[in-house]
């Protein structure tokens, strides 16, 4: 049948992030090539009582241009003003002339892992200082965590399907896979989906501190967050956004967008383990995994590249890397596999779109990014982590993993857009 689910494909047609390490893509991607890292002590508070003193930063953040007045920006938590941005950016890069196109076809699905912590935080603080009736009005609709899809549908006049994920570090994964199967399911043309997340704040930072979850190797910033290396200590936070354009391939081609590549598979499962450890063997990751080979139709020999999840921590770079060698056997060996979070520390509910658009260029220049901080081999973490230098390769297929707390596990497999 014309235009069934199995016939209607998806391909990605603009990039937006927003790090620590660039705020566009091309700038981001030449920086992260280089070997560079957006982590260093923390500015945004006094950090000398955390144990962890250091984070990736989003630096000289000016998101004036994405919204429609001053008022409308103020009126916004900080994860909303870099979902909104990232939108914004992946909107200018698609091409797309929404003037000529119907908007109750184009969707947006921006999800958060935590929401408007910053907000959370002061409003309490009012709070307990000059009671309730100061609290401010607009503090429900800043701190929920659909506003960053909320506000940018409404600046865009986006009436299509409109959602946001929140599957922990999984979200921004979750949100362009539901996106790629809202697309194909033939009930938008066209989505703009991913991820922000902004909990660098002294609530955020300070919970974090109390799991044991972030590394304290705050004397060296930019070599603390080191994916697969035996010394790894645990994860660093990160903050930004990232969103993918993704739009049914028909839809492309008639308006002559440029394709950066074709999603083609999705897998979506549950560890049903613990609330913050992954499943021993990284056995939810590797059923993830198989599913999205199964919804792509492709064989594990043919991809090239994995972006992992890469945490780095001591747990879940073991799991992962275990899953991995699960899912594809002896292939595993032959696979460049990098974790890009040295670079950007981990974005959270953003990470899966900010790495999604790193795979995408992957594709587009047959350049994979490095592992960087990677010195010091792990006998357990025996795969190619692409240590510390960028490589050229053949780059036809890719999967991008994300894990996130409670057991949520993402995978998107995309490839090279063959016509």
């Amino acid at each position: 049948m014309a235009n069934s689910w199995t016939e209607r494909r998806v391909v990605i047609t603009g990039l937006g992030v927003v790090t620590p390490l660039g705020q566009d893509v091309e700038s981001f991607w030449a920086s992260l090539l280089a070997g560079q890292c957006g982590i260093g002590k923390i500015n945004a508070f006094d950090v000398s009582a955390y144990d962890c003193q250091i984070a990736g930063e989003v630096k000289n953040f000016d998101p004036s241009g994405a919204f429609p007045s001053p008022k409308e920006l103020r009126r916004t938590d900080r994860f909303t003003q870099f979902g909104v941005v990232a939108g914004y950016k992946a909107l200018l890069d698609s091409g797309i002339d929404l003037d000529k196109s119907n908007r109750d076809e184009i969707g947006v699905f921006i999800g958060s892992g935590i929401g408007g912590l910053y907000t959370t935080e002061e409003q309490h603080k009012v709070l307990l200082n000059k009671g309730p009736g100061r609290v401010s009005p607009f503090m429900i609709p800043m701190l929920i965590l659909n506003m960053a899809s909320g506000m940018f549908s409404m600046y865009h006049k986006l009436r299509g399907p409109n959602v946001a994920t929140c599957s922990a570090c999984a979200t921004a994964t979750h949100a362009i896979g539901e996106a790629w199967r809202t697309i194909k399911m033939g009930d938008a043309k066209m989505i703009f989906a991913g991820g922000a997340e902004a909990t660098i704040v002294p609530l955020g930072i300070s919970g974090f501190c109390a799991m044991k979850a972030m590394s304290t190797r705050n004397h060296e910033p930019q070599r603390s967050s080191r994916p697969f290396d035996a010394q790894r200590d645990g994860f660093v936070m990160g903050e930004g956004a990232g969103v993918v354009a993704l739009e049914e391939l028909e839809h492309a081609k008639a308006r002559g967008a440029r394709i950066y590549c074709e999603v083609i598979g999705y897998g979506n499962t549950a560890d049903a383990n613990h609330i913050t450890a992954p499943a021993p063997e990284g056995e939810g990751a590797a059923r993830c995994m198989k599913m999205a080979l199964r919804a792509a139709g492709i064989h594990p020999t043919e991809v090239s590249y994995i972006n992992a999840h890469g945490t780095s921590t001591p747990q879940g770079d073991v799991c992962e890397t275990q899953a991995i060698k699960t899912v594809f056997g002896e292939h595993a060996r032959k696979l460049a596999v990098s974790s890009t979070k040295g670079a950007t520390g981990h974005m959270l509910g953003a990470a899966g779109a900010v790495e999604t658009a790193i795979c995408s260029k992957a594709i587009q220049t047959n350049i994979v990014p490095p592992t960087i901080n990677y010195e010091n081999p792990d006998p357990l973490c025996d795969l190619d982590y692409v240590p510390n230098v960028a490589r050229e390769l053949p780059v036809n297929v890719i999967v991008n993993n994300s894990f996130g707390f409670g057991g949520h596990n993402a995978t998107i497999i995309a490839r090279k857009f063959l016509g």
